[in-house]
């Protein structure tokens, strides 16, 4: 098997740091789970980059992925949380790209999962506006993959547990270790080896009042503001973390 993972900071793993500083992620463990399943290798290349619109990921990506030698045999493409946050979101737009990755896949040969993202609009600033663009994407998408029999869909945006305060990293934005590998379990059952879900159980909530907001606007909001500002991108000068094939050694992951 030869899986390759296109998309944004979801997709590249920011929020399941590990001790070196660099991040793992929900697609790392399925390409580890898949390799612990099977009976035959596992190679894997993850082309994602924080911070990237629709059409960097489709227009950069996808064609990169698809040029790899050999070709793979496994994509999984995720996009648009991004760009939901940027004014003049339109979902339309958006469908149309992944339209062009299926379309893309199909024509070499390539089985395709799309992923929707985890939802985290429950503590994040003008969360309802983005819950709302969400909910019309997540539809789009529904309806595009059942017009798709080549295509396979993982919905993480409607998991009402992956919601909850303790799946996310302390930006709010990302998941941390534990959503990662919730959202691993539900791609790796969808491709037919069945994973439970890991869950958090019972837990406090992270500290509230002004001092814990204010403190969370001057780390994480702000310096996001100022990007975009100045028309930067966290992505800015990243280049992929795997961009070639390597074997997957199910027990490192």
């Amino acid at each position: 098997m030869r899986f390759a993972a296109i998309g944004d900071s979801f997709t590249e793993g920011v929020g399941d740091e590990l001790d070196d500083g660099s991040v793992r992620g929900w697609a790392d463990l399925v390409a580890a789970g898949l390799a612990q399943a099977g009976e035959e290798p596992v190679h894997y290349s993850n082309l994602a980059i924080r911070g990237r619109l629709i059409a960097p990921i489709v227009d950069q990506q996808l064609e990169a992925a698809l040029s790899l030698e050999p070709r793979p045999t496994l994509m999984t493409f995720n996009g648009g949380g991004n760009d939901m946050m940027r004014p003049g979101f339109g979902v339309e737009r958006v469908m149309d790209y992944a339209a062009r990755v299926a379309d893309r896949c199909a024509e070499e040969g390539v089985a395709l999962v799309v992923l929707s993202g985890g939802d985290p609009t429950a503590r994040l600033p003008r969360g309802s506006l983005i819950r709302s663009r969400g909910d019309e994407f997540l539809e789009a998408t529904r309806e595009f993959a059942a017009t798709r029999p080549d295509v396979t869909f993982v919905d993480n945006w409607s998991d009402a547990e992956l919601r909850r305060a303790p799946y996310w990293a302390p930006d709010r934005l990302h998941l941390n270790s534990l959503g990662h590998s919730r959202v691993a379990a539900r791609v790796l059952t969808a491709l037919g080896v069945e994973t439970e879900l890991p869950e958090a159980g019972a837990t406090e909530d992270p500290p509230a009042g002004p001092v814990a907001e204010a403190r969370y606007y001057a780390t994480y909001v702000l310096p996001w503001l100022a990007r975009r500002l100045a028309r930067r991108s966290s992505g800015d000068g990243r280049e992929p973390k795997h961009p070639h094939w390597s074997l997957v050694d199910p027990i490192a992951q």
